[in-house]
Order: C-alpha cells, then sequence, then structure tokens
C-alpha cells in the first residue's frame, strides 16, 4: 500500500514535464521498416535521413558507424516510420525514441490517395514531415548525464525498475551490446552500430525468445549474467552475452 501511494505522489509531482527533441544530438534511422518486406525499399530511409538532415537534424543510418562526440547511445533519437490502416488511403507517420524505448515526438499524419505503393509511401512521409519541419529542431546542448539528472523519477521509470532485474554490464567489455527498444522487445547493437540479436519479450523479465544469424533460441539472466542459448546438433549450446539494457 505504501509503494502505491508512492507511486502516485511521483506521478502526480510529473505533470507538465516533458523532453524535447532539441535535448538529443543526433537520429538513428533503421534501414528497414515493419511494414516493407525489405531493406530500404521504396528508398523510404533514404527519404527519411535526407528529410530530418533537410530539417536540421544529423542523421545515421542505424548501420553505420558513429563520429567521434556520439558515443552515448542515450544521446541519440531513434526514428520509426510507421503506417495507420485506412480504407484507400496510406497513411504514414514518424515516431521519435530515446534510448529507452519512451516515445519523445510523434509527428502528423502523411496520407496519400495514390495507388501504386511507393507514391503513396513517398508522399505519405513528404506530408508527414511538414511536422518536424515546424518543430525548427535546433540541439540545445544537453547530453543524456544532464537529461537524466534534471529529469525527474516517475511512477511509470519505477515501475520499470521494478519489473526488470537485468545483470549489470561490463561498460569495458569489447563485446558489449547495447539494447534498442522495439516494438515488440530489443535489438542488441554492437558499437560498429550493428544489429547482433533481436529480442522478443515473454511473460517473465528475465528470459527473452532471441534470434541471431538465423538461428533462434532464447536470452536467460542466470548467475548475474546473460547467456544466449540455443540447440545445435540436438546439443544444448549456451553462449555469454554482455548486454547494456
Amino acid at each position: 500500500m505504501r509503494i502505491k501511494f508512492f507511486l502516485i505522489a511521483f506521478l502526480t509531482s510529473v505533470i507538465g514535464f516533458s523532453q524535447s527533441v532539441n535535448d538529443y544530438k543526433a537520429v538513428i534511422v533503421p534501414l528497414k521498416y515493419d511494414f516493407l518486406k525489405t531493406e530500404n525499399q521504396y528508398r523510404l530511409s533514404t527519404m527519411t535521413k535526407a528529410n530530418l538532415l533537410k530539417a536540421g537534424f544529423q542523421a545515421f543510418y542505424a548501420n553505420e558507424q558513429l563520429p567521434a562526440g556520439f558515443a552515448d547511445r542515450c544521446d541519440l533519437l531513434y526514428v520509426d516510420v510507421k503506417r495507420d490502416s485506412g480504407f484507400l488511403i496510406t497513411k504514414l507517420y514518424l515516431e521519435f525514441r530515446d534510448c529507452y524505448g519512451k516515445v519523445i515526438y510523434t509527428s502528423q499524419v502523411g496520407r496519400s490517395k495514390e495507388k501504386e505503393y511507393e507514391s503513396a509511401y513517398r508522399e505519405s512521409l513528404e506530408l508527414a514531415f511538414v511536422s518536424i519541419n515546424a518543430l525548427n529542431y535546433k540541439y540545445n546542448g544537453k547530453t543524456a548525464n544532464t537529461v537524466a539528472a534534471s529529469a525527474p523519477i516517475t511512477a511509470q521509470t519505477l515501475a520499470a525498475t521494478a519489473t526488470v532485474s537485468a545483470p549489470v554490464a561490463d561498460m569495458t567489455d569489447p563485446n558489449l551490446l547495447y539494447a534498442q527498444p522495439t516494438e515488440n522487445g530489443y535489438q542488441l547493437i554492437d558499437k560498429t552500430p550493428k544489429v547482433v540479436m533481436k529480442l522478443l519479450k515473454t511473460s517473465r523479465p528475465d528470459s527473452f525468445i532471441a534470434i541471431k544469424d538465423g538461428i533462434q533460441g532464447s536470452l536467460n539472466a542466470k548467475d548475474n549474467q546473460w547467456f544466449f542459448e540455443y540447440y545445435k546438433n540436438d546439443q544444448l549450446v549456451s553462449e555469454k552475452v554482455v548486454v547494456k539494457f
């Protein structure tokens, strides 16, 4: 009962706090969106990056080597293009999330009545960027550390901390992977950055369905470490994975 009261008190105390796109140095653009079949289909990823640059953002593809000064992934935003259902109308909008998966900004919905997919998607995406251009983005010089220090603790943050018991990652490990939130779980990215593994949530916070190099297994927390476990030639294989959630 005391915990519930504590959470409610914090929740009501942080009304009005929000983060802006101006708090982030750059935007990471994925090579593939969920509603498409192949990477950069219809050149939508290329179009997303080009429009972000035009709007004043620094933007990088997910597989690009990041320049010096962009090492902290929580200084970056992660954009995704979403398709909304519509009868005879194509609807697309953009969603910007931080490194914890929190939505920072959602664009207006761009609509097109074009019948061909390529024309419809490109027109919809162009129209969705109208609201992003109107933001007049300008980086305000904040870093992940200053944003974290100024951000109050919310009930959502406390609840997430209570439910995820992730082992502590060794930040000096050369094989360290960073967990980037997705719609159904996470994708683990190395320092290049390259997607190494995809994780799907289960009912347990210490276990994920894991896919790596076409091999499906599970990522499990054991003895304060993460292990990717799968079967090969009827033998159970267990590989240690260092992850920063």
